[in-house]
């Protein structure tokens, strides 16, 4: 019997610190923007500016998209252009993020009508402090309703990251 109860103590005692040592991008390093409440506009493009110790550099990003369940569409499609080094242009990728499965089941965490799911981007991103990275929606509609925040968090690059 004493034996049961320590395995299920050392179970749970894992299992917690395992949720502990998952990373944790929704933190206070995350730059979240709120969409106004007409909706995400086209045109409408969010700034963000990495809280990094370096002016200029590469980092992995991760961006971070906050939803009502009233979301029409499974997934969303942005646009990040990040600056190249050197000159005065911008890097433009498209990228997809899935909300939900093919059965509408959301992908992402939160609370009552609220989910929150975040990507982090495959390759490292260069970013100067100077010019902000710039994020916009390129779905096939003029203004896009239901998604309430859109966030952008700079990982620093670590010395055992293979890029």
């Amino acid at each position: 019997m004493r034996r049961a109860t320590f395995l299920t103590a050392v179970v749970v005692a894992l299992a917690l610190a395992q949720g502990c040592a998952e990373p944790a991008p929704l933190d206070e390093s995350a730059d979240f923007k709120t969409v106004p409440a007409r909706g995400w506009a086209y045109g409408d493009t969010f700034e963000y500016t990495p809280d990094l110790a370096d002016s200029v550099g590469k980092s992995r990003i991760a961006i971070a998209v906050r939803h009502t369940d009233g979301y029409l569409y499974s997934n969303v499609w942005l646009e990040l252009a990040t600056p190249v080094a050197g000159t005065d242009s911008m890097a433009v990728d498209t990228i997809n993020i899935p909300l939900a499965d093919v059965y509408g089941k959301w992908y992402g965490r939160g609370v009552g009508v609220s989910y929150v799911t975040t990507d982090t981007l495959p390759a490292p991103y260069g970013y100067d402090k100077s010019r902000p990275v710039k994020l916009r929606h390129i779905m096939r509609v003029d203004t896009l309703a239901d998604i309430e925040q859109v966030g952008v968090i700079f990982l620093p690059l670590t010395h055992d990251t293979a890029y």
